[in-house]
């Protein structure tokens, strides 16, 4: 009873963070934007972009944890979990020096990295942003265990509320610090103080509510080894990861310079926030497919039921949100960002247009994980990453940051869709045939929806802030009766009512 409270209610308060989200970013980065200029806020995409290739060093720890906690817990094995506890630990505070020792190496050689596009102003405060950076990383490394210890509890509740905190905080204490001038620098240490309060609270609950406990002795070695090699294919894919949404950034920047990236990363931006609402779905069902699997009873239509279902609802969700973005996403991006960004919403619709797929099957990456068979999406996506980069110098030397934004999506398409779907089929055995004949029932739904989109852009009638709201608005409503009408199942329905019930 108290797991299926936190599964809903933790579902909500998701999705309520993630609204509560999009709303702060939609009043709060304009201001930004214009406080900074395109120049600065450019240059802290750069850097972010290059310090973040720093998160490799946790090599998919992180992502494991779970998996190997539900083995002991299914088991109520309380010693082997405060030594999977005390062994994840020690191996990110080992992590979190190395990270500080690497970040401090790209701090001394921020001219060579960011090349010759930027004035020596610029690299100084580059250089300053990326040590306050460099230390944030540092400390988020720890308190990635007790992040992930409370996910694994199913502590849905308090992470949520915790995450509307920090949503609430950051701009709230950024936005003094850009009006009185502190800039991008401002904007990192009021990030890095965040994200430390933040891990300071996670590591309270975990040690004074939930009792969580450390053994720093006899390590099993041979769970160590199996932990790595588990963990090495997450990393792949959290390489790959780093270069589809954060090396477009860097080379663009490296040929183009800041106003570019400025462009790309406003575009960047908007699609995180558009891939952030499908995962709220799936991370709530991340323990019980983990526990699923490790269960003996476990069967194979009991996994495929939970993906088609998580599948529908994610498409219902997305489909929307994509097919707003291709009816509003220009006006809005000149409304919100300013006419100087106009240019991204083709690179936007690059990169969100075939991560809907993706997007809708990323239960099955933890189907993978949790049956141990990641390994091949990790070198596929690897291998596919690594031409992306290719492909994107080519074109960005012709095409600016839409020809990278190209090269992307040509990744996507062929690695994430086409290789993947066929793998799903042939060797984790989840029933494809019946995820995309669900999907499909579901798009007849979108059509009148769509029409209403195309009639709004083909007379142009959205141009203003009201336009945006009164239609958006009208477009939604559309899209939940024909969705209701020709969409939903039953089980939606009743989820649907029994929300708007309580």
């Amino acid at each position: 009873m108290m797991k299926n409270r936190q599964l809903k209610v933790g579902g909500m308060l998701s999705y309520f963070s993630t609204i509560l989200g999009y709303m702060i970013s939609i009043v709060y980065t304009p201001v930004m934007l214009r406080l900074l200029g395109q120049t600065q806020y450019g240059l802290y995409n750069l850097v972010y972009s290059i310090v973040s290739y720093l998160g490799l060093l946790s090599f998919g720890f992180g992502s494991s944890y779970i998996r190997f906690y539900s083995r002991y817990e299914v088991k109520d094995d309380r010693k082997s979990i405060a030594k999977l506890n005390g062994m994840f630990l020690s191996i990110f505070v080992i992590i979190g020096i190395v990270s500080v020792i690497a970040g401090l190496v790209l701090v001394k050689n921020t001219g060579v990295i960011l090349g010759n596009k930027f004035s020596n102003k610029e690299l100084s405060t580059a250089k300053i942003m990326m040590i306050v950076m460099v230390i944030n990383i540092g400390i988020t490394f720890p308190g990635i265990i007790f992040n992930s210890y409370l996910s694994a509890k199913e502590r849905f509740i308090f992470q949520n509320l915790l995450q509307i905190l920090r949503q609430v905080a950051s701009p709230l204490l950024t936005l003094p610090m850009l009006i009185m001038g502190y800039g991008s620098i401002g904007m990192v240490i009021i990030t890095t103080i965040v994200n430390i309060t933040v891990i300071i609270i996670n590591i309270y609950w975990c040690l004074k509510k939930l009792k969580m406990r450390f053994i720093f002795r006899q390590y099993d070695t041979s769970l160590f080894k199996e932990i790595a090699i588990f963990s090495s294919f997450i990393f792949l894919n959290m390489v790959t990861d780093q270069i589809n949404w954060n090396v477009d950034k860097f080379i663009v920047g490296r040929y183009k310079g800041a106003v570019a990236v400025s462009i790309y990363g406003i575009a960047a931006q908007i699609n995180t926030y558009y891939m952030s609402l499908s995962t709220t779905i799936s991370n709530l069902f991340i323990p019980r497919v983990n526990k699923l699997v490790a269960s003996d009873s476990e069967t194979s239509d009991e996994v495929d039921s939970l993906f088609v279902k998580v599948g529908r609802l994610q498409f219902i969700l997305m489909g929307c949100i994509l097919l707003g973005i291709f009816i509003f996403g220009r006006q809005f991006i000149i409304i919100w960002a300013g006419r100087e960004y106009t240019s991204a919403y083709p690179i936007l619709l690059l990169l969100a247009t075939p991560t809907i797929v993706p997007l809708i099957q990323n239960l099955g990456i933890e189907v993978q994980r949790a049956k141990n068979l990641h390994h091949f999406r990790s070198w596929v996506y690897f291998l596919v990453a690594l031409i992306n980069i290719v492909v994107s110098i080519i074109l960005v030397k012709q095409y600016g940051a839409i020809g990278t934004a190209f090269a992307t999506a040509m990744a996507l398409i062929f690695g994430n869709i086409i290789v993947m779907n066929i793998y799903y089929y042939k060797i984790v055995k989840l029933d494809m045939i019946r995820f995309w004949k669900e999907i499909f029932s579901v798009i007849p739904a979108v059509i009148i929806p769509a029409i209403y989109g195309y009639f709004l852009m083909y007379f142009s009638l959205v141009n203003s802030l009201k336009d945006l709201v009164v239609y958006g608005i009208i477009y939604l409503l559309i899209y939940f009766c024909s969705m209701w009408l020709f969409g939903l199942n039953r089980y939606e329905k009743r989820l649907v009512t029994g929300l708007i019930g309580k």
